[in-house]
């Protein structure tokens, strides 16, 4: 579970409530607006149907769940697994490495290991490798602009639900009880569009791209792994190749490791 987009949200939610609710008389049903939230919600739904494929918007759940799902995933701990293996391979030589294999949970790394040990070329093994993860980053930078539409969407039809309210009103001036329902869906439609976008959705889609860009250098550092490790590099060669992907901190916290 990632306890950070939880925090967030749960901090967010909160500084609004207090907003709304915490002063002297405040009246909790003064921010509700039926209408107001089926036009912001519904609107930026739409857009994003129209904006992308059918098959892609019916995928959008599972990547809002991403946002609350933390994969643990520990490159100092990769790079640890691949300087081992990279000792089995010398000592024992790389096919070795099908003992390996059994513990290995990673698809991409069983992959390029078993690769390595058929002897294919380090070039194919590059490519094919590069492949997976071209493809793992377009299917990351859709789901990111699905989130950015309906960010950009939401206060676009809050606005378009703010006109709405405001033409009900000008109509019924004449009847004070139906302006303020009106003066209602008018402001509370701007209210819920600005919600969605930089409460929800906008802050989504950037957790994405950050989720994105951590599993891409994880992807990385397994590729030049393998690549070297199928070049019979010394393993501490190995190691000062792959920490070079890591932030000085995890380099530190790595080396301390590996040397215990």
């Amino acid at each position: 579970m990632d306890i950070a987009t939880l925090i967030g949200l749960a901090v967010g939610v909160g500084l609004v409530c207090f907003a709304m609710f915490g002063g002297e008389g405040a009246d909790p049903t003064a921010f509700v607006s039926v209408h107001g939230l089926i036009v912001v919600l519904g609107g930026a739904i739409a857009g994003t149907m129209i904006s992308f494929p059918l098959a892609n918007v019916m995928g959008l759940p599972v990547i809002i769940k991403n946002c609350f799902t933390n994969k643990n995933e520990n490159p100092q701990k990769l790079i640890q697994d691949l300087v081992s293996y990279a000792e089995v391979a010398r000592r024992d030589g790389i096919l070795s490495l099908e003992n390996v294999l059994r513990s290995v949970k990673d698809e991409f790394m069983v992959k390029g290991i078993q690769m390595a040990i058929d002897g294919t070329d380090p070039e194919i093994i590059e490519d094919v490798l590069k492949s997976d993860v071209n493809s793992t980053a377009n299917r990351h930078a859709t789901g990111k602009a699905m989130l950015e539409a309906a960010a950009m969407y939401g206060p676009s039809f809050g606005m378009i639900a703010t006109l709405i309210g405001l033409v009900m009103m000008l109509r019924s001036m004449n009847d004070p009880e139906k302006i303020g329902p009106s003066m209602a869906v008018a402001l509370l439609g701007t209210l819920y569009g600005a919600l969605l976008a930089n409460l929800v959705c906008g802050p989504m889609a950037s957790k994405l791209a950050k989720k994105s860009h951590d599993e891409l250098i994880m992807k990385e550092i397994i590729i030049r792994g393998v690549i070297s490790i199928q070049s019979g590099d010394n393993p501490r060669v190995v190691e000062q190749k792959l920490k070079a992907y890591l932030e000085p901190k995890q380099r530190r916290a790595t080396e301390v490791a590996l040397q215990e």
